[in-house]
């Protein structure tokens, strides 16, 4: 497994000088300590926490795995210690209010933390993560007494929380949801019901788990406007936040997975149990939103801390293995073989790998900035505000976690393949990081249902072209603002056209599908992928633009440094790219030739 080293300069060169972090936690009401000094030092010891504690358990939580008996579960070796480790250096509520014990910092601190961590054991990570999206649904959602008692133990990291949406017969089409709450006379609620696929839903590195779970209350309508929401303690909790013992929430299996192996996935059953009520009757899915956009987001940072970690290992094995002699000649004279680095197919896949990895970093940082007027709006009791950013930021959500995660897998790939035959072999770690990426397409709502969740719902539905219009509208001004600018100048057309073309595409589907509902599906996916394709293609021309400038300038980094942004911008600009046409093509062709074929034809015994 490779040893995981944090790319703290190309994350202060994204914060520092092509977002401009400083000036932007300066404007945020829960901004006045997040200084570059403090956020340095956090990123610092972040990254010692990641590459000392967590980055030596991924191999070997992997190897052992999760341990199951009499409905519960042991971690691996050295998890519980380092959990405890996470705990005492506060980095639970590190983006949550100083009221329930956290620092109060911005929340894009806490996604750029989650990627250290992510990369270094995503496993590990999973424990803490579920907990910030129940940490989230709770501090919005719930009543003030439910937040007193739940958010302190939640932000301390004492209890850790999860999210309980799936059962055994639905998962996307979450209407078939049938596990019950039964009213009781205290203004408590009885859930009974099974859940499956809990990511985190039972170990042993806290003293409870709280549990975020959909139920229909007896008189719900049907489908998904009769779902509620519930807070629902593996141990019952006392008026003092003490512990009463158990609420009667076992988990009867965990599933043995492809990757992520030391992380459970629980089969939980709600026995009776007692949960409590939050958000409004029958309206439960909306609130449990919050709780999905949270994790779909942090999915999306799933997809580039495996390209990370993936092009870190294969960096490494490249410039080490020799194989052959490059095809302009000997580079390595006194070698008996040139490195494979020389190579131009293995650049080809190297390239690949670093593109996704910074160019997805920078997409979350963009959009992390997003969340963090998301939760200032929040913070100023301005719904106005919260409901502006939700929205700009949830056009986002399905490009950032659709495409991310599958350029994610298509990394991870790469890294594998060149190792050669050695990539296949466990002992080197890059099959693993393969094998755990691939839940990242999987979970939180496939790539499929991301695209339909773009397309269908955020651009034909809910803005009927507006979202798109208005991220275009940012490319085309950047490519206005750079088209002087010789060396910016092949970048700023091909963007400038891009922008065009999203916007009649986007357009040609919206009037087609009014002839043929089909359309919608069948070019849902080539929408996400071109979507991703593109708005990756600016955050480079971005890179470009101020590593060009920093070049020329003098910037806080070493000149190789920009080159290196240079040379990576034109690598995705020349091959890369390039795929979006492949995928406008597709979008743009009838559904029929893809549903006119007879079901019985798709096989002949």
């Amino acid at each position: 497994m490779p040893a995981y080293k944090a790319p703290l300069r190309d994350m202060r060169f994204l914060m520092n000088e092509v977002f401009d972090y400083p000036a932007h936690y300066a404007g945020m009401a829960n901004g006045k300590d997040a200084d570059p000094d403090t956020v340095s030092a956090i990123l610092d010891e972040c990254a010692k926490f990641c590459e000392e504690v967590l980055s030596p358990l991924n191999l070997s939580g992997d190897e052992e795995g999760c341990h199951f008996a009499n409905g519960e579960v042991k971690t691996p070796k050295g998890f519980k210690e380092a959990y405890d480790q996470y705990v005492a250096g506060g980095w639970q509520g590190l983006s949550h209010p100083t009221e329930y014990g956290g620092q109060g910092l911005p929340m894009s601190m806490g996604l750029i933390k989650s990627e250290m961590m992510g990369a270094a054991n995503w496993s590990f990570t999973m424990y803490p993560g579920l907990s910030l999206g129940a940490m989230n649904t709770i501090m919005q959602h719930a009543p003030e007494d439910l937040k007193n008692l739940y958010m302190p133990p939640l932000t301390e990291g004492r209890w850790t929380g999860t999210m309980c949406l799936t059962e055994p017969q639905c998962g996307t089409d979450l209407g078939q949801v049938k596990t019950r709450a039964e009213p009781q006379a205290d203004g408590s609620y009885k859930i009974t019901g099974t859940k499956i696929f809990i990511s985190a839903g039972e170990h042993d590195l806290a003293e409870n788990i709280v549990h975020i779970v959909l139920a229909r209350l007896p008189d719900a309508p049907a489908g998904t406007r009769g779902i509620s929401l519930f807070i629902v303690p593996k141990m019952k909790v006392k008026a003092d936040g003490g512990l009463d013992g158990s609420n009667k929430v076992v988990c009867s299996a965990i599933e043995h997975k492809m990757g992520i192996r030391a992380s459970a996935t629980a089969v939980i059953n709600f026995e009776e149990s007692t949960g409590h009520l939050i958000a409004e009757p029958n309206k439960g899915l909306e609130a449990m939103f919050t709780f999905m956009n949270t994790a779909r987001i942090g999915t999306a940072v799933q997809g580039i801390a495996h390209a990370e970690l993936s092009y870190q290992g294969a960096l490494a094995y490249a410039k080490e293995r020799r194989s052959m002699r490059a095809l302009s000649g000997k580079k390595e004279p006194e070698q008996v073989a040139d490195a494979i680095i020389h190579h131009a197919d293995v650049r080809r896949m190297l390239l690949t790998q670093k593109c996704f990895a910074e160019g997805g970093r920078a997409m979350i940082y963009f959009a992390a900035q997003y969340s963090d007027h998301m939760v200032n709006g929040i913070i100023e009791g301005d719904q106005k505000k919260y409901k502006h950013w939700d929205d700009k930021l949830g056009f986002f959500t399905p490009i950032l976690k659709g495409f991310l995660t599958e350029m994610g897998q298509e990394a991870a790939s790469h890294g594998m393949q060149v190792f050669g035959g050695h990539g296949y072999i466990k002992e080197h770690g890059m099959e693993q990081i393969l094998r755990d990426a691939r839940i990242s397409t999987l979970y939180e709502g496939t790539t499929g249902i991301q695209a339909l969740d773009l397309l269908g719902r955020k651009v034909l539905v809910m803005t009927r072209g507006k979202a798109v219009r208005e991220f275009t509208g940012l490319i085309a001004k950047f490519a206005v603002e750079h088209m002087g600018n010789a060396k910016m100048r092949p970048y700023a057309t091909r963007l400038a056209r891009l922008a065009a073309e999203w916007n009649v595409l986007t357009m040609r589907i919206m009037l087609g599908a009014r002839k043929d509902r089909d359309i919608v599906s069948s070019a849902c996916y080539h929408f996400l992928m071109y979507s991703g394709y593109v708005t990756m293609a600016y955050f480079w021309a971005l890179q470009a633009a101020v590593a060009g400038k920093k070049l020329a300038e003098g910037g806080a980094e070493k000149p190789e440094f920009y080159k290196a942004k240079l040379y990576t911008a034109r690598f995705y600009f020349d091959h890369l790219l390039p795929r979006a046409q492949g995928h406008a093509s597709s979008m743009t062709k009838p559904a029929k030739s893809m549903m006119k074929m007879p079901i019985d034809s798709f096989v002949f015994e």
